[in-house]
């Protein structure tokens, strides 16, 4: 039975076979840890039962075998998620604080977020301090702050970067490093 609503928008019952088939649909648009797939199934499924649609029984026994067959085919890799992610963030500009923030967001619980923390680092080949530094350098060369500003106006929106840098989840005192370097050669030496 299939239910309209608002006529026009169509509510399906919540069947094993419509979760599996929204989860393979998803997977196949968007990486995903385990907790990231079950809460898009569930979100489902509260929709469905806003709109008085059918929800199986045991609606949540059947979200844990899905997931877990996703994740034992390989489909759903939360470590490998996790590297991808904090790669991807550090070239950003992400602070340290706020990759690990995104990603128990995403749904890595804390071993594998500090497994991915080890991980970037050692890929980068640099410590934790100087990887923040150059996090802090990238977030500043793609928003134009600090010594990456123009000369004349960098004065006037000092205290502008600086708060920027802040919201970016870095420490004031590296904020001040990068913000106020003479100029862009000097952060590449420190």
């Amino acid at each position: 039975m299939v239910k309209q609503v608002a006529n026009r928008r169509v509510v399906k019952p919540i069947t094993a076979k419509y979760l599996q088939n929204a989860a393979t649909y998803y997977l196949e648009r968007y990486p995903s840890t385990a907790e990231g797939l079950r809460r898009v199934l569930n979100r489902r499924v509260r929709k469905a039962e806003a709109f008085d649609a059918p929800v199986m029984e045991n609606v949540q026994q059947a979200i844990s075998v899905i997931v877990q067959k996703f994740v034992d085919a390989g489909m759903i890799d939360d470590k490998a998620f996790a590297q991808t992610k904090a790669r991807a963030l550090h070239r950003r500009g992400s602070s340290t604080r706020l990759m690990r923030q995104k990603l128990q967001h995403a749904g890595v619980n804390a071993e594998t977020l500090d497994e991915a923390m080890v991980g970037l680092d050692e890929e980068l080949h640099v410590d934790p301090a100087r990887r923040e530094l150059t996090a802090a350098i990238a977030l500043a060369r793609r928003r134009k702050l600090g010594p990456f500003r123009q000369e004349k106006d960098r004065k006037d929106k000092r205290d502008r970067d600086l708060a920027a840098m802040a919201r970016g989840g870095f420490a004031y005192a590296l904020a001040k490093k990068v913000i106020d370097a003479d100029d862009v050669d000097a952060l590449d030496e420190g």
